[in-house]
């Protein structure tokens, strides 16, 4: 086995739906450095910690990458998800992964960057029940991203948004009318959660 088959061996990871309707079914990942999958550690602590399970609603998944993070919440009750990502190799692995699910029509995918996302469902005037961000660690803008979402009318008035970041990346306590609910460091990465307060 050559050096860069042995990197590319390494670089895989076997993820799965943790819990929920499509709970152990495995999902692809796209190998190389265009996206940074959520461990299934770290997805199943996020889902503890804002369910783990959801009567109906809708989410969005602003960086899908493979779209793991969306099909998590439809496996555990949320009715539907808009899963948003620019990279066409990308785009094609959360299609393989939607299909995987054999419910199609519980999911909207948008191939377009996060910023041009917000502007179209805007226009549509729809509105989250729980929004995962989940940013390449090196262009993050989250914070104007959820500023966008609240002035644009597109979070409902019980909205839980979740971020996922670099743990040397501090986010605001509150951030329009979210307030941190809580923050959990998961070796290099930081989950930070907020909910939405009147």
């Amino acid at each position: 086995m050559n050096y860069n088959k042995k990197q590319a061996e390494r670089g895989k990871q076997t993820m799965r739906v943790v819990a929920g309707e499509f709970g152990g079914r495995k999902l692809k990942t796209l190998t190389g450095n265009n996206t940074r999958p959520t461990t299934d550690k770290v997805k199943g602590a996020i889902f503890n910690m804002i369910g783990p399970y959801f009567d109906g609603g809708v989410a969005l998944d602003l960086f899908s990458g493979s779209g793991s993070l969306g099909i998590e919440a439809v496996s555990r009750g949320i009715e539907r998800a808009v899963l948003v990502e620019k990279n066409f190799k990308a785009m094609e692995i959360i299609r393989e992964n939607v299909a995987m699910t054999k419910t199609e029509s519980a999911f909207q995918l948008m191939k377009m960057p996060a910023n041009q996302a917000i502007q179209q469902l805007t226009d549509s005037k729809e509105q989250f029940d729980l929004v995962l961000l989940d940013p390449p660690y090196a262009k993050q803008e989250i914070v104007k991203q959820i500023e966008l979402l609240i002035q644009n009318g597109l979070l409902s008035t019980h909205a839980i948004v979740v971020c996922e970041t670099d743990k040397t990346v501090v986010l605001p306590k509150v951030i329009g009318q979210l307030n941190e609910r809580k923050r959990q460091d998961y070796g290099i990465t930081a989950i930070t959660i907020y909910d939405w307060e009147d």
